[in-house]
């Protein structure tokens, strides 16, 4: 993350300690904030640190930069503040999702993601400290590996009964009116609101865009209401002596409740079921039944979470410990992406496309690297050496994997395809769980 200046920095500190101290204050005069040239500089420079293609206009960061950033930049103040500014529609591409599903990701033009940004650098602090810590998604010093390990600490625990909640095109169907109405209760600004208005309404009737800069921010004030009244709900529920032994985490729409495996413990998964329905309701949010399920992991049941499957296993010792490894759907997408990569990549000699392949393979391997993946890495290994070897011999107009002609140590070695495909074993975060009684 490109950090703002000393400047802007201060700001955001003073609107969070606002927002933390007073939790019924409504913020007023931050318009002219997200004006300044310090801002949008500062929203630039994140946005060309994310890279990402052009939008609708076509207009890439090269072109910006050719022409001048200063006059960009000073163009896009000049329209906020004569308030002639009005965002395009974004461009749409559809991204596989396995089963023959897709997920539609909507890509702003930069000189949108410049004015998301500044949106977003002001408005931030406020609702982040209104922000509960069940909530992981999008957030500053939050991670998804925290939020696994949320639930892996829990369920090492004896947390063994999931509510594994799914939701219904949870960020294709948010409510305008429930979220303008949420942002409300924190900002009094009216140029502000229209400006958030202004950025739903480019892209249709309902919902915020995957893909835009002020999307995650949205989607984390739009459940909100329903962290809090779990996490009340857990409070209250505890000083009667019921629910001690509960977690809920949430990461964006992927979230579940853990609950203590012991069968004195099954009334009370229909309770926070229902609990969370009511809540979900409330923001006109609907729950997809048929994935909706509760699942026993210390009856050998499995679940998903941010990509993982979970599951209990015991060591040669009989200890217990959980399972995490990259599910199969995940492994899936990234061989085909390294297949499409070298499949459009035929023009190009051997190590440039291993150059292409190569941080889509390492992004990937970052982020499953954490747990029991060592077995899956080694397929993936091999799997990727069979397709650049693939590709390397139909680049000679051959048939077959050229097993004598280049050795392993060659293709790692001498072309650069990246070799290391390291397991981390440790818990980044803890959660505090009450003892069994």
């Amino acid at each position: 993350m490109i950090k703002p200046s000393v400047n802007l920095q201060e700001l955001r500190r003073r609107i969070y300690r606002k927002a933390k101290a007073e939790k019924a204050w409504r913020f007023w005069g931050l318009y002219v904030h997200v004006c300044k040239m310090e801002t949008l500089k500062a929203a630039y420079q994140e946005a060309k640190a994310n890279d990402g293609a052009p939008g609708l206009d076509g207009v890439s960061f090269e072109a910006i930069e050719a022409q001048g950033v200063e006059g960009f930049l000073e163009k896009i103040r000049q329209e906020l503040l004569t308030r002639t500014y009005k965002p395009s529609k974004n461009r749409r591409v559809e991204i596989p999702k396995g089963g023959g599903k897709t997920r539609r990701l909507g890509i702003p033009t930069i000189k949108d993601r410049v004015v998301e940004g500044a949106l977003k650098l002001i408005v931030e602090p406020i609702f982040e400290a209104d922000f509960y810590k069940s909530s992981y998604a999008y957030r500053p010093k939050r991670t998804a590996h925290q939020a696994l390990d949320r639930v892996v600490h829990g369920l090492v625990q004896g947390l063994t009964q999931v509510i594994d909640l799914d939701l219904k095109g949870y960020f294709d169907n948010i409510r305008h009116h429930i979220l303008l109405r949420k942002i409300a209760e924190r900002v009094e600004d009216p140029e502000i609101l229209h400006l958030v208005k202004q950025i739903l309404k480019a892209n249709g009737k309902r919902g915020v865009s995957q893909g835009g800069v002020l999307s995650p921010l949205l989607a984390n004030v739009y459940l909100n209401e329903l962290d809090g009244a779990m996490e009340e709900e857990m409070v209250k529920r505890r000083r009667e002596g019921k629910w001690e032994r509960v977690i809920y985490t949430r990461y964006a729409d992927d979230m579940v409740v853990l609950i203590d495996g012991h069968p004195r413990w099954q009334p009370h998964i229909e309770q926070i079921r229902r609990r969370l329905e009511v809540e979900l309701k409330k923001v006109e949010v609907e729950v997809n039944e048929e994935k909706t399920r509760v699942v026993d992991v210390g009856r050998g049941g499995s679940f998903g979470f941010l990509g993982f499957d979970l599951r209990e296993g015991k060591n040669r010792w009989g200890k217990r410990f959980i399972l995490r490894t990259p599910k199969r759907k995940k492994q899936e997408e990234l061989l085909r992406r390294v297949s499409n990569i070298l499949k459009y990549s035929r023009h190009r000699k051997v190590k440039e496309a291993i150059s292409l392949i190569n941080p889509v393979i390492v992004g990937w391997m970052n982020y499953f690297r954490v747990g029991n993946s060592a077995g899956v890495f080694d397929r993936i290994r091999s799997e990727v050496m069979r397709r650049v070897r693939r590709y390397a011999t139909r680049q000679r107009g051959r048939r077959g994997f050229g097993w004598k002609r280049w050795s392993n140590e060659t293709i790692y070695r001498d072309w650069g395809l990246v070799w290391s495909y390291q397991v981390q074993y440790f818990y980044r975060s803890a959660v505090k769980v009450l003892p069994a009684q």
